[in-house]
């Protein structure tokens, strides 16, 4: 868009937007350069050096590596439901809970630890038909199972 100014016309949405609405019939969308750019010649110079100045260093990075480009007809070929059969790198952390403190982040870790264990036993007995109190937490079962759940600890 930078490189050859353009424009795109788009026409008013017929599923999300009512007849008659105050949304225009279409909109003309102008791309390209603004404004307040001195000097466009320099900047578009500048603009393509650092293009080809990338792109050389993927073709190399991409030769170096020993992979190619699937290219225009080689993404047409391919099935729309295909999916990636490798698998990306997973962090090492889970990112339940965050904190600035590796101890605040530790106790954190340590209470969600005791309330699944807690949760796991009663969810057990009560699921064994026995009179059991849930944990502190526990949401989804007392809103909609009426199970008894005891009171959080007062700090």
């Amino acid at each position: 868009a930078m490189l050859n100014p353009t424009s795109i016309v788009v026409r008013r949405s017929k599923q999300c937007c009512r007849a008659g609405g105050s949304l225009p019939e279409e909109v003309t969308l102008e791309l390209g350069l603004p404004p307040d750019i001195a000097d466009v010649g320099a900047f578009l110079c500048a603009l393509r050096e650092r293009v080809a100045a990338e792109e050389e260093r993927l073709a190399t990075e991409r030769r170096r590596a020993g992979r190619g480009v699937l290219g225009r007809r080689g993404v047409l070929q391919q099935d729309w439901r295909s999916r990636p059969t490798s698998h990306g790198p997973r962090r090492g952390l889970r990112p339940r809970v965050a904190a600035r403190s590796v101890w605040a982040r530790v106790e954190a870790l340590q209470r969600n630890r005791a309330f699944i264990e807690a949760y796991r036993a009663a969810r057990a007995a009560w699921l064994a038909g026995l009179s059991v109190v849930f944990p502190p937490g526990t949401y989804w079962l007392r809103r909609f199972a009426g199970v008894v759940v005891a009171e959080p600890p007062r700090a």
